[in-house]
């Protein structure tokens, strides 16, 4: 007899970090969304540079944990696989959507969203899912999901948000035909109006690059 998947609906909790304050001195907000193996307590480490009088950096916690190299020490998480994507994304978004109404950002700061690896196709589908208006999208060494279409970002033009794309020019990642691939598809999804951004470097962050995000 073949199983029968059902589900339920239940109330969980999930954590986020935050470094440094908002206040009326805030210039940007960074709401920053770490790759696959990460934890967001690591994962702000590459935006501790930044002048904290001005910048406030929200770093959300991709809900599932498992241990790095089999070796039961080291701890790391992903946002999704291939497992029940539509109903853990539909769970991802809800997060996301509450924790950004919790935050309560104020209207003068300018929102940057950057997502890296893994959390590019995070970054980029709330924001088209929930319809964020920020100044800056950084999509930094990933892809972007099949799924989005042109008209999921039509409302950034609204707010001329500026969509730069990162990458490394020796990442084994995003390079060949995968990058040529990725730059096709961003270039029918922002019309050609998004900049592209190289460094020497693999699939790493950048801090100095991340310094000249911050304006």
């Amino acid at each position: 007899m073949k199983p029968i998947e059902k589900q339920i609906s239940y109330t969980t909790t999930n954590t986020y970090l935050s470094l440094n304050t908002l206040d009326k001195n805030t210039k940007n907000v960074w709401i920053v969304f770490h790759g696959i193996g990460f934890l967001s307590k690591y994962f702000l480490n590459y935006f501790s540079q930044l002048p904290r009088d001005i910048n406030y950096i929200i770093a959300p916690q991709a809900p599932s944990k498992y241990y790095l190299n089999n070796e039961y020490k080291r701890v790391g998480a992903s946002w999704l696989t291939k497992e029940n994507r539509a109903l853990e994304t539909k769970n991802i978004l809800s997060y996301l959507d509450n924790l950004y109404q919790s935050e309560n950002i104020p209207s003068h700061c300018k929102l940057i969203i950057l997502g890296f690896s893994q959390g590019v196709s995070i970054a980029s589908r709330w924001v088209a899912h929930s319809k964020i208006p920020c100044h800056q999208l950084c999509l930094y060494a990933g892809g972007i999901p099949a799924e989005l279409k042109p008209e999921d970002f039509h409302f950034l033009k609204e707010h001329s948000t500026q969509i730069k794309i990162i990458y490394g020019d020796q990442d084994p990642l995003l390079s060949g035909q995968r990058l040529q691939q990725e730059k096709t598809k961003i270039d029918t999804l922002f019309q050609g109006k998004a900049q592209f951004i190289s460094f020497e470097g693999g699939h790493v962050i950048n801090k100095d690059l991340i310094n000249n995000l911050a304006e």
